[in-house]
């Protein structure tokens, strides 16, 4: 009875031991695979780094790309601004300078209706074209007819949305200089100013 208390002890030692012996393990592997720095390294280096690339390529790479790009084209721009025919009607107020006098012909109430809305809506409109030639008024009453057609068409393809967009001004002003230098076969109309925009 006594070797079988005692081998009983043994084996409780025994299996005593073998789960200590597991908790060891386990305590010992758990150091060896937990967190610490190193496993969020790249992430930091990333986190870190992307700014400071992204503003390094702005700063030394787009802006500098962008600022050649627009000098050059402000310089291609310049000559062709300042050039002037010489029947021209312009005052010279300094040396070097030109001065061009600006002509406006207004076109007064064009009136269209509004797409999409099967003819219950309406826009009207006037606008001012503005040129530098001195022949400018001329080639504009010799072509009003045309140019009013020209202008009633473009305006008619707008729809409520697209009136209502924000900068809908801008698209109109553009659409209508595009179309009416394209009439007049070349950069005639310099400017247009919408003077009335109502829509109803």
């Amino acid at each position: 009875m006594a070797t079988t208390l005692e081998s009983a002890r043994e084996s409780a030692k025994e299996a005593g031991g073998a789960e200590t012996g597991d908790a060891a393990e386990a305590s010992v592997a758990a150091p060896k695979s937990g967190g610490g720095l190193k496993p969020w390294l790249p992430l930091i280096v990333t986190v870190v780094t992307m700014p400071l690339l992204a503003f390094a390529m702005t700063r030394f790479v787009l802006l500098p790309r962008m600022t050649r790009a627009l000098g050059a084209a402000s310089l291609s721009a310049a000559p062709a601004a300042d050039a002037t025919p010489a029947s021209s009607t312009a005052a010279v107020s300094e040396p070097g300078k030109v001065a061009t006098t600006k002509v406006t012909v207004p076109m007064n109430k064009l009136l269209v209706n509004v797409a999409g809305t099967m003819g219950t809506r309406y826009l009207m409109t006037s606008v001012t074209l503005v040129g530098n030639t001195p022949d400018f008024k001329d080639r504009i009453e010799n072509n009003k007819d045309q140019l009013m057609d020209l202008a009633t068409g473009a305006l008619c393809s707008k729809t409520i949305a697209d009136l209502e967009k924000p900068g809908a001004r801008n698209v109109i002003r553009s659409e209508l200089m595009t179309v009416l230098n394209n009439a007049l076969g070349g950069p005639v109309i310099q400017e247009i100013y919408i003077t009335e925009l109502a829509i109803q």
